[in-house]
């Protein structure tokens, strides 16, 4: 089946980069575990195909679903989120350059960006993306290459508005950089809405069982297309087969599960909301939410993520936090099972005792596709432990 750009995500989905294998009509495309393929003649290749390192017909076909997904020209699948993030940066900064990010970054990604490729001699500057005269200002200070914004962010859960920091970004001379994880491609684009680059962590939403760990860059210019996939080929960082195949998978069914994940973050937020333990939910899916209109404008649904701050501080947040039994103590998020994070200590230990430090009374949901019933009534218990 052809894809076009007009059918509905959910088709596109299913069956961008899956057509039935021709030999035998299998309607599931086989996984390629091959690491290297004959050539007819000496460079002599087949459909392009040479070593496992540069291409993949299993990674080539989620690419070609992630920039369906994305609306993008160019997708490229890598064994990690920060390995993503790293050939990005490699692909299309030099030494000198810059970036300016928000100040509640991922730890993962500050520690990328300040302490490993800090070392290689590109700058960064955290500010609060909310902050657009902020964001003017720390652009124009320095020589900048990209504006990096996750939105929602991670664990805060700010919404930023992505056509500004184009705007603001490419008056620069800069490139926007979206880390699209937290919403997925079902529920914002942000490359329709101004930005140059997609970046994500597939081990979260898109892949969604919590059995793969990956990343993706997506791209709409072929001139930084050809850039990363050098580096993609260069490095060497990229997916193997079967994790390629285990995110298609996942990726197909995206948007019936963003749609469940959603409704139950709603539902969480809004009974956490209602609690005299709670000091503050942070959910764009609330009216009260400082950027709950900016996030109806630019996102479909609200998504599954939801942090909480006690009144009880962090004695109260660890309380909650080791004592459900629905929700996982564990890292990550974006599965089909509800997980529970202590973001301080776990997820953005790494940026302790920095500006983009996360409040020690703060929890972060990942709500999974569960019955919301017995996420609350989990929750509901582990209320039960606070003093």
């Amino acid at each position: 089946m052809s894809v076009s750009e007009n059918q509905g995500f959910n088709t596109r989905a299913v069956h961008a980069g899956q057509a039935f294998e021709p030999r035998t009509g299998a309607v599931v495309p086989p996984v390629h575990f091959s690491s290297t393929y004959a050539q007819d003649g000496i460079g002599g290749l087949r459909d392009g195909y040479e070593y496992g390192r540069g291409t993949n017909p299993t990674r080539d076909a989620l690419q070609e679903q992630l920039a369906a997904l994305e609306g993008g020209s160019h997708a490229y699948s890598f064994s990690s989120g920060l390995a993503a993030e790293d050939s990005l940066i490699r692909a299309l900064t030099r030494p000198g350059d810059h970036i300016v990010l928000g100040n509640d970054a991922y730890g993962g990604t500050y520690r990328l960006i300040n302490r490993v490729l800090g070392d290689w001699g590109i700058g960064n500057t955290p500010v609060d993306m909310a902050d657009l005269d902020a964001v003017r200002k720390a652009v124009a200070a320095n020589k900048t290459r990209f504006v990096w914004v996750e939105t929602p962010s991670n664990p805060l859960m700010k919404i930023t508005d992505i056509e500004a920091l184009a705007a603001i970004a490419h008056d620069a001379g800069a490139l926007l950089v979206v880390d699209n994880t937290f919403a997925s491609p079902y529920l914002q684009t942000p490359l329709a809405l101004g930005a140059d680059v997609v970046v994500h962590s597939t081990t979260k939403y898109i892949g969604g069982h919590s059995d793969v760990v990956g990343g993706a860059i997506v791209v709409n210019d072929a001139d930084l297309a050809e850039k990363i996939g050098f580096v993609q080929f260069a490095v060497g960082a990229v997916s193997g087969p079967m994790d390629a195949f285990l995110t298609t998978r996942g990726l197909k069914t995206l948007g019936v599960r963003m749609d469940r994940h959603s409704d139950n973050g709603q539902a969480v937020a809004e009974w956490l909301l209602g609690r005299p333990e709670v000091e503050a939910v942070l959910y764009p899916g609330l009216p009260s939410h400082p950027g709950h209109e900016l996030a109806k404008k630019q996102m479909k649904k609200f998504g599954g993520m939801v942090s909480v701050q006690f009144k009880g501080g962090e004695a109260a947040a660890r309380t909650v936090a080791e004592n459900t039994q629905v929700f996982t103590l564990a890292e990550s998020l974006g599965g089909i099972e509800s997980l529970m994070n202590y973001p301080s200590e776990m997820t953005h230990a790494s940026v302790k005792g920095t500006e983009l430090a996360v409040p020690v009374n703060l929890i972060r949901l990942s709500c999974g596709i569960e019955d919301v019933e017995d996420l609350i009534a989990d929750l509901e218990r582990a209320f039960t432990f606070l003093k």
